[in-house]
């Protein structure tokens, strides 16, 4: 047996804070030693944090990674143990996204990635170049404070291989695990056996699976050790990375991080068999004929030996049951420690949320105590940081630390109920009993005053004092009632949390949370500068649908009970008044309900439909249940209606990115704000379509198949439909 110990790592860095970077990536590497392994790798671009975006074009931040890279070259860190530490480095005026391999105080290779990410959330060509030439490493000139500091003037800087007495190890970077044509299938068949993927991957809802599946499968086809580092955490963004960093060999999973987690530094390794992977590859006849004359790539050549023979009590590690949680988990640990990280490190004390009692809101109360609960469990497992931080944030004194979440959570957290006339005493009853289940600090505020105040200025002004739409007011006068109090309630929002800190003698400011979801972001159902427009919001990118399923697990898992009444409440704003003969209701007012919302908003990003192709889309799934001129409407009303309000999504709140068919316009969903809402050739596309369609559905000329009843395809249950829902139309989205 050669016997390898091998050491991966999630890495909570943060986009340009060099300190924390090269402090948690010192702690990663001696833990790894400690562990007795030859090999560590963190994740891309571990020195700066993933997420600087232009910074990368500065020239400083290029010369402070070398600076850390000196730093760990100079001390004992690469002694005995071959280190991956990502950074970018320039090369003749081109920026590239690189892996440095050092060993024993030396740089051995420098791999630059070769397909970069430019998709989604990603814009790695706005920064980067993609290394092109696969036949050659070149001799790249190390700057001159590093050659003179380790003694070495130039490495092998490329595409290829290490070669070392006893491995070969090679890298992959992030992207190229997803690619068709993946550097590892030509390094496997030059008989490489250990790859390193260093990754920046974020967090989205029901995704892992993906990207596990891609890992295992990478080593199941051309056998091998395959190692996944990753970030995990807010580096200074919308995204979550979700760390997972992993180990496996010959289609096993061995080892397996953490998908959420508030540690800084988390290490797992596993003893891995390479004679198993020469084993597994000699079974497969036809991988055994394709290297026997594979095309040759380069290779470093190192002269030490990282494996150990077989001992007495030395063996492989086994494989391990992969872990995956359910999306109202994932709802619940994701944002939590996303939160966790921007509050530690914005330098607020605490959060405010305006909490309606609604579902939204709700959902964001319950993310905040998920926090507190893991912010004491992770206490009490003796994380020193986590307790130093909750010490600062909470600001405890004389030796008290928290040891309860709900004690917790009244020092961090103030919410507070601002009502109208229009509000309701069930909605009042439910926002109080959440916050006394989380422990929140409660407040209980009626703006009637304000608003009041705000209608007799604007009388005095006109001489006009608008109405309701059900006292006989006009739209427009309906809607600006309605705006009036939307944003009384974020200028409240945002006193209340510059202030109260001050009222009970507290330092600091408090963080406001918005609570719109990503379907009223779609749509536009939200008002422009309303308690939606916080400093962030961990909802903003989860589905309504999704809200309502996590309210129900937290109503017994996190053990507020009373989230299972805020579901069972249908949907309403209460910004009109309530009469005996009129309630208002969301889907109501929306003219669509939050069902036909998401399947509308995953046809628009993840399927890429414009208005005629998501009515050709739907009159096939909808057929039997509508008719083309009823499909027809819908697409209109959705279209309309996104259209009119898209620049809303110029100011919506920077929320946490969970979502594939996010409509925010930052950096996930690029397009313009200003359209013309009518439509008229795409509208005039669709009416000529359901003039040729309509005389069959009338006829009743349908094959058998679209004649069923496909109520639940609305819901994404369907068998068409279904896939749209589950949101697997981007291969990439799992990266």
């Amino acid at each position: 047996m050669r016997l390898l110990n091998v050491a991966t790592c999630n890495l909570n860095q943060w986009a340009m804070d060099f300190d924390t970077n090269l402090r948690n990536i010192k702690e990663s590497i001696f833990r790894a030693k400690e562990a007795g392994a030859a090999i560590r790798m963190g994740p891309e671009l571990e020195i700066t944090g993933y997420g600087c975006e232009d910074h990368f074009l500065e020239q400083d931040t290029v010369m402070h990674s070398w600076e850390c890279l000196k730093d760990i070259l100079s001390g004992d860190w690469t002694e005995d143990i071959l280190c991956s530490i990502g950074m970018p480095i320039i090369h003749e005026s081109v920026r590239y996204n690189c892996q440095v391999f050092c060993l024993n105080r030396r740089i051995v290779m420098i791999r630059p990635k070769m397909c970069l990410a430019n998709d989604g959330n990603y814009r790695e060509f706005r920064w980067f170049s993609a290394w092109t030439f696969k036949d050659k490493l070149i001799d790249f000139q190390l700057p001159i404070d590093i050659a003179e500091a380790i003694s070495q003037n130039s490495v092998p800087f490329g595409y290829g291989y290490i070669q070392l007495l006893d491995a070969s190890v090679a890298a992959e970077t992030c992207e190229e695990l997803f690619t068709a044509d993946a550097p590892r299938i030509a390094l496997a068949l030059n008989g490489v056996e250990v790859f390193m993927n260093a990754s920046g991957s974020h967090h989205q809802l029901r995704k892992l699976n993906l990207r596990l599946d891609a890992i295992k499968n990478a080593t199941r086809f051309c056998g091998g050790v395959y190692m996944y580092s990753n970030h995990q955490g807010c580096d200074g963004g919308r995204l979550y990375y979700d760390g997972c960093s992993c180990i496996a060999v010959n289609g096993d999973v061995v080892a397996q991080g953490s998908q959420f987690s508030l540690k800084d530094v988390e290490v797992l390794t596993a003893q891995v068999d390479l004679d198993a992977v020469s084993s597994y590859r000699g079974s497969i006849s036809s991988l055994r004929e394709q290297a026997s004359h594979k095309e040759k790539v380069p290779s470093v050549k190192a002269p030490y030996k990282l494996c150990q023979s077989f001992k007495l009590g030395m063996f492989p590690t086994s494989p391990v049951e992969v872990m995956y949680h359910c999306p109202e988990e994932e709802i619940a640990f994701g944002p939590s420690c996303w939160l966790w990280d921007y509050v530690r490190r914005s330098g607020a004390s605490g959060f405010l949320l305006p909490l309606s009692g609604g579902a939204d809101s709700s959902s964001v109360a319950a993310i905040i105590g998920c926090m507190c609960q893991l912010v004491i469990k992770d206490i009490e497992n003796g994380d020193e940081q986590v307790k130093a931080d909750a010490l600062r944030i909470g600001q405890y004194k004389n030796g008290e630390f928290p040891t309860d979440s709900k004690e917790f959570a009244r020092r961090i957290f103030y919410t507070v109920y601002m009502g109208t006339e229009n509000s309701s005493e069930d909605t009042r009853s439910r926002a109080k009993k959440l916050a006394e289940e989380i422990g929140s600090w409660h407040l209980d505020v009626p703006i009637d005053s304000v608003v009041s105040a705000l209608l007799s200025l604007f009388q005095t002004l006109t001489g006009k004092r608008p109405r309701y739409k059900v006292d006989g007011g006009s739209n427009a006068e309906n809607l600006g009632l309605q705006n009036i109090q939307a944003r009384v309630r974020m200028v409240l929002a945002f006193m209340l949390a510059s202030l109260m800190p001050w009222v009970h003698n507290k330092s600091g400011f408090y963080l406001v949370l918005g609570s719109s979801n990503v379907d009223e972001g779609l749509r536009g159902y939200l008002t422009k500068y309303d308690c939606s427009s916080a400093d962030i919001n961990p909802i903003g990118s989860v589905s309504k649908q999704d809200l309502r399923s996590f309210l129900r697990w937290a109503a017994i898992h996190l053990k507020y009970p009373s989230l299972a009444e805020v579901e069972a409440a249908p949907p309403t704003a209460e910004l009109e008044p309530i009469r005996s003969n009129y309630n208002q209701l969301d889907e109501v007012d929306m003219g669509m309900t939050y069902e036909e919302l998401s399947i509308y908003g995953r046809l628009r990003k993840i399927f890429r439909c414009g208005p005629v192709s998501m009515f050709q889309n739907l009159c096939h799934k909808w057929c039997g249940r509508l008719a083309p001129s009823e499909v027809a409407d819908k697409v209109k009303h959705f279209f309309k209606y996104y259209s009119i309000n898209r620049h809303k999504m110029t100011v919506l709140t920077p929320s946490y990115h969970a979502e594939s068919y996010s409509p925010e316009d930052n950096r996930f969903d690029l397009r313009q704000f200003l359209y013309n809402s009518r439509w008229p050739y795409q509208f005039r596309k669709i009416d000529e379509l359901v003039q040729e369609m309509d005389g069959d559905y009338k006829a009743g000329n349908l094959p058998e198949l679209l004649r069923q009843e496909d109520s639940d395809i609305v819901s994404g249950q369907g068998s068409g439909m279904g896939v749209v829902a589950a949101g697997s139309g981007n291969p990439n989205a799992g990266r």
